[in-house]
């Protein structure tokens, strides 16, 4: 009777809570939403950009998506639905415009490889590689972060980082099911599945490959600065910074997230075990492996073969989803297992970023943000191009963020006498690593699914996180780049 007393107790604390950030969340748009006008912003060549009723609509909402998700009133998914509802009712943007980007290809690429995730899971994949890696590894849990950790960062510089995500995400689940009981939450749970999204990151900006804000960054720096930055180059000036992050990350999750358990006695031998007993290959898994490995290849390619480059990417991955039914691998019972909540997750989060740059108060941000720092120096301008893109970055996709920020960040160099690649470079950088809100990056997202942390808790370790990003970029631009090449000046 006692217990049934208290859990009630608690059940009305938890929905106090709730109601109180949802009626937060309310009270910020209603007050943005239907302030006065706001100045303008005035770039350093005298444009004037103009923040009318739809783009302190956009504000309004982002300020209520943030509130929401951090403090998850509701399921991720429905405050997504919120975001495109309350563009059309305040008229922020038309229903077409708003619910369109829930069908983005990016939502669709992401959807894409959370099935190759399913696929490595019901083939049997994901634990024939899990019981291989411990076998390597051993037992200790902090050399298990670091295994995990590395495998995850140099996977990124050849495939996607969402489609590593999705892909190693099983493989965590089934060491994370030798180590205990996998319904509860545990620190080494919490650092081993956050832990993948944080690297996941920091790999992602060494390549190319590991995400698609590179390309973008890439063909506004031609267009606007008049130089080609190639493959090779961009990956000598990353390759340090991303790995550096993943080692500081490892030493992170170490301080704050030590495994209760130092090493988990006999687990080398019973993975051996676990391993002899999958037996060789099967037709299944085989087929798996040829069809996800043609599809790495023909997104590599793309990067490489010009005449490859009308493939697009989302329609590459989701072939593959569609292959997997032909052969039989997956069936109707499967689409059962789709995490719509997360899928739904950043079809807002895309229609939320495409409202902040439609209505232009994107742009208007970044103005007012910039114009703040024309007086200070060239590392403090530089850097406060960066923590503008860290800050966007975890609200709307880092191609967005880059996409809004770079071009005008890179007009305002010459003004400043600033080498335009550091700021390709330092923008680069911080867009790959979203540590503060889920819908910062899928990995993110494809992590929360594990349910070892709640958002609340990823924001909050997110911010010390972020605070050593920041450090880490900084340095790079005052001494390690430098070093390497290219200076401030």
């Amino acid at each position: 009777m006692a217990d049934n007393f208290e859990s009630t107790i608690a059940d009305t604390n938890v929905n106090i809570k709730k109601l109180m950030f949802l009626a937060l969340g309310m009270l910020l748009f209603a007050l943005v939403y239907y302030s006065p006008p706001w100045p303008d912003a005035v770039d350093r060549l005298g444009r004037h950009f103009l923040l009318d009723r739809a783009g302190k609509g956009a504000l309004a909402l982002a300020l209520l998506a943030a509130i929401w998700w951090v403090f998850e009133v509701v399921p991720v998914g429905v405050t997504s639905l919120a975001i495109g509802v309350i563009q059309v009712f305040f008229l922020i943007r038309p229903a077409k415009a708003a619910f369109a980007d829930f069908m983005d290809p990016s939502v669709m690429f992401i959807f894409a490889s959370i099935v190759i995730g399913i696929v490595f899971t019901k083939t049997g994949l994901t634990k024939r590689m899990a019981y291989r890696m411990l076998v390597i590894i051993g037992e200790k849990t902090s050399m298990i972060y670091l295994g995990c950790f590395i495998l995850i960062a140099a996977l990124t510089h050849i495939m996607a980082h969402t489609a590593v995500a999705a892909t190693v995400y099983p493989l965590l689940l089934s060491i994370y099911e030798l180590y205990g009981n996998p319904d509860e939450q545990t620190r080494f749970g919490k650092g081993l599945f956050m832990g993948m999204a944080y690297v996941a990151g920091a790999g992602s900006i060494v390549t190319l490959l590991g995400a698609a804000r590179g390309a973008v960054a890439i063909g506004f720096f031609k267009n606007i600065v008049g130089r080609e930055v190639d493959f090779f180059q961009l990956s000598y000036y990353m390759f340090p910074v991303g790995w550096l992050m993943v080692f500081l990350l490892w030493g992170f999750f170490m301080i704050f997230f030590k495994p209760e358990k130092k090493v988990i006695p006999g687990l080398r031998e019973r993975a051996i075990q676990l391993h002899k007993e999958l037996g060789p290959l099967t037709r299944k898994e085989i087929t798996a492996l040829t069809i996800v490995f043609g599809c790495i290849l023909a997104l590599s390619l793309r990067s490489f073969v010009p005449a490859l480059y009308i493939l697009d990417k989302t329609a590459v991955i989701l072939t593959s989803t569609i292959i997997f039914f032909i052969t039989g691998i997956l069936d109707i019972n499967d689409l059962e297992k789709i995490p719509w909540n997360i899928i739904l997750l950043f079809a807002g989060a895309m229609s939320l970023g495409f409202c902040l740059w439609e209505t232009g108060a994107a742009k208007w941000l970044a103005i007012k943000w910039l114009a703040m720092f024309h007086n200070a120096g060239s590392f403090f301008f530089i850097m406060s191009i960066a923590f503008f893109v860290m800050i966007m970055t975890n609200l709307i996709m880092n191609v967005a963020a880059v996409a809004i920020t770079l071009p005008v960040a890179l007009v305002l160099a010459s003004y400043f006498g600033v080498t335009p690649d550091v700021i390709l470079y330092a923008s680069l950088a911080v867009a790959g690593m979203p540590f503060l809100l889920l819908v910062g990056a899928a990995p993110n997202a494809i992590a929360y699914e594990s349910k070892q942390f709640t958002s609340g808790e990823f924001f909050l370790y997110g911010l010390l996180a972020s605070t050593m990003l920041i450090t880490v970029v900084g340095f790079a631009v005052y001494a390690l780049w430098p070093l390497m090449g290219i200076s401030i000046h």
